[in-house]
C-alpha cells in the first residue's frame, strides 16, 4: 500500500530541485498565478530527473494576487485560461494529470457551474485524464462525469472545516506545520478516499515537512503489511 505525495513547482520556491526529489508527482505552474517558459522549462527538466509525475496547476490568471483572490469571471473566460495553461506546459512534457490552484480549486469546490467551466477548459485539450482534487465536490462531480479519473487530494499543510472543505488562509488554522500536519498526514493516508497527498512549495517549512511527512508514512505503510 502507498499513497502519492505532490508538490507545486515552477512558483519562484527556492526548495523546488529538493522537494522534487521527495515526490511522487509534481504540479508545475503554467502561466496564471506563476510561470513562464524558463520556469516550466526548469520543471519539466526537474520532475524528469527525478521520475516525477508531471501536472499541470492552471489558475486565475493573477499573478498579482498569486492566483488566491476569488474572483468572479464569465465562464467562457475560465475555460479558455485553463485550456491555455494546460496547452503551454504539453508544449514541454506529456500531462499526467492537472490540479488547479489557490482560490480556482477552491472555489471550485462548492460552485458546479465553475467547476464545468474549469472541466471544459481540461477536456478541450486532454480528453480523459487524471484530476487531484478534494474527494467530495463539484469539482470531483464535473470530472467523473466528463470522463476524467479522480485522485482524491488531501492537504499536509492545511486545516480542514467540518465540511471537508480547507478553512480560508486568512482565517486561524488554515495553515499546519509541526507535528500537527505530520498527524493529518497519517489520518489523511488512512482513508481510502485519498490517493494524493499535497504540500506546498512556496511555504518557508516546505521542505522539512515533506521530509518528515514521507519518513511518517513510510514507516505507517511498512506496518500495515
Amino acid at each position: 500500500m502507498t499513497i502519492d505525495l505532490n508538490v507545486d513547482l515552477g512558483e519562484g520556491g527556492e526548495h523546488d530541485e529538493a522537494l522534487t526529489a521527495l515526490a511522487s508527482s509534481v504540479n508545475i505552474a503554467c502561466g496564471g498565478h506563476a510561470g513562464d517558459e524558463n520556469s516550466i522549462t526548469r520543471a519539466v527538466t526537474l520532475a524528469k530527473k527525478y521520475g516525477a509525475a508531471i501536472g499541470a496547476h492552471p489558475s486565475y490568471d493573477d499573478p498579482e494576487n498569486f492566483g488566491r483572490r476569488a474572483l468572479d469571471l464569465p465562464l467562457a473566460e475560465v475555460t479558455d485560461s485553463v485550456s491555455r495553461q494546460i496547452e503551454a506546459l504539453a508544449k514541454h512534457a506529456d500531462i499526467h494529470h492537472v490540479k488547479p490552484h489557490g482560490a480556482l480549486y477552491n472555489q471550485a469546490q462548492s460552485d458546479p457551474a465553475l467547476a464545468g467551466a474549469i472541466i471544459a477548459g481540461i477536456t478541450r485539450f486532454l480528453p480523459s485524464t487524471l484530476i487531484y482534487t478534494l474527494p467530495k465536490g463539484a469539482l470531483a462531480d464535473a470530472a467523473t462525469e466528463a470522463g476524467h479519473r479522480v485522485a482524491g487530494e488531501g492537504f499536509i499543510d492545511r486545516g480542514y472545516q467540518p465540511n471537508g472543505q480547507l478553512i480560508p488562509r486568512s482565517e486561524p488554522g488554515a495553515l499546519l506545520n509541526g507535528e500537527a500536519a505530520i498527524t493529518q498526514a497519517l489520518q489523511l493516508a488512512e482513508r481510502s478516499d485519498i490517493a494524493t497527498l499535497c504540500v506546498h512549495g512556496d511555504s518557508p517549512d516546505a521542505l522539512a515537512l515533506l521530509k518528515n511527512a514521507q519518513t511518517a508514512l513510510v514507516h505507517f505503510f511498512s506496518n500495515q503489511r
